[in-house]
C-alpha cells in the first residue's frame, strides 16, 4: 500500500471514527422539550439566564474544582448570547428557583452538558438516571480524559486513594478518585469498600444496604470489587475517615489492568 493510499484510508478511518462518537453524543439526554430563550448571561461554570430573567442550572455534570466553580469563561464561549432549548424528565424549579435541565444551543444536536465535557470543563455528576443519557455524558468526558484536555492535562485531576490527605483536601467538593479496593466489609446497614487499613485514616466508599440490589442487578456486588482497581467519584466527607457516599451506581466504575 502506498503512503498516499494508507494516508487517505486512515483519513477516511478518523471521520468515520468522529461521525460515530458525533452521532452517539446527539442521541443521548435530548428529553421533553422544557421551553427555550436567548441567554443573557452566565453566571458560574454551570449556570445562566435567560431573557426572561430565568435561571438554568445544567444537569448532569459538575464543576471540575472549586476554585473553577465561578469561572463563566468554558460555559460563556458556548452559549452567551445564543439561542437555546431546554430538555429534561421535569422542569420543576429547586429550592432556588432554578430551572435544572438539559441545553441544546440553535442548531445542535450535542448538549451543552457534552460539550463541556468534551473539552474538559465539566465532570460528570453519575445522578442521570436514564442509560442512554448517562452513557451519552461518561463517554464524552472519557474522550476528554483520554485526550488529556482541560482539567485532565495534569494528573491531579484524579485523586490518588495512596494519598488520603490530597482526597481530604477536597472535603466537601465532588471528587474523582482511584484505586484498589483493599477490602470489602459491612458494618451494619453500610458496606464499605476500603482502600486502606487504618479506616480512620485511610479512604472508603460507602454503600447503603438499599443500594445493593441496584449494584448486583449491574453484576457489581460490593464483594466482587474486592481487589479491584475502581474509579470513585462523589462528594467527599469526612466522618471517621474520609468519605464518599455512593448513592448510584454510575459513581463507581471498574478499572483494567492491575
Amino acid at each position: 500500500m502506498t503512503g498516499l493510499a494508507w494516508h487517505g484510508r486512515a483519513s477516511v478511518a478518523a471521520c468515520l471514527a468522529w461521525f460515530a462518537l458525533s452521532q452517539a453524543h446527539a442521541t443521548g439526554c435530548l428529553f421533553a422539550a422544557q421551553g427555550e430563550g436567548r441567554v443573557t448571561a452566565v453566571i458560574d461554570a454551570r449556570s445562566f439566564r435567560l431573557g426572561d430573567n430565568s435561571e438554568i442550572r445544567l444537569a448532569g455534570i459538575e464543576p471540575v474544582n472549586a476554585d473553577r466553580a465561578k469561572d463563566t469563561s468554558a460555559l460563556a464561549a458556548i452559549v452567551s448570547g445564543h439561542d437555546v432549548t431546554l430538555h429534561g424528565e421535569e422542569d420543576t424549579p429547586d429550592r432556588y428557583g432554578r430551572q435544572t435541565a438539559f441545553a441544546f444551543v440553535a442548531g445542535s444536536e450535542i448538549s451543552v452538558q457534552t460539550e463541556l465535557l468534551r473539552r474538559g470543563e465539566a465532570l460528570f455528576a453519575a445522578d442521570i438516571a436514564d442509560k442512554e443519557c448517562a452513557g451519552t455524558l461518561a463517554a464524552a468526558e472519557a474522550e476528554a480524559r483520554q485526550a488529556k484536555i482541560g482539567i485532565w492535562s495534569t494528573p491531579a485531576a484524579i485523586k490518588n486513594t495512596e494519598s488520603p490527605g490530597d482526597i481530604l483536601a477536597g472535603i466537601g467538593r465532588f471528587t474523582v478518585v482511584e484505586g484498589r479496593v483493599l477490602s470489602v466489609r459491612q458494618a451494619g446497614s453500610v458496606t464499605y469498600l476500603n482502600f486502606g487499613r487504618n479506616w480512620t485514616q485511610d479512604f472508603a466508599a460507602t454503600i447503603s444496604r438499599r443500594m445493593i440490589p441496584a449494584f448486583e442487578t449491574a453484576g457489581l456486588s460490593p464483594k466482587s470489587l474486592e481487589n479491584k482497581r475502581i474509579r470513585v467519584r462523589g462528594f467527599v466527607a469526612s466522618r471517621g475517615g474520609t468519605r464518599i457516599e455512593v448513592l448510584r451506581v454510575g459513581q463507581i466504575e471498574v478499572l483494567g489492568g492491575k
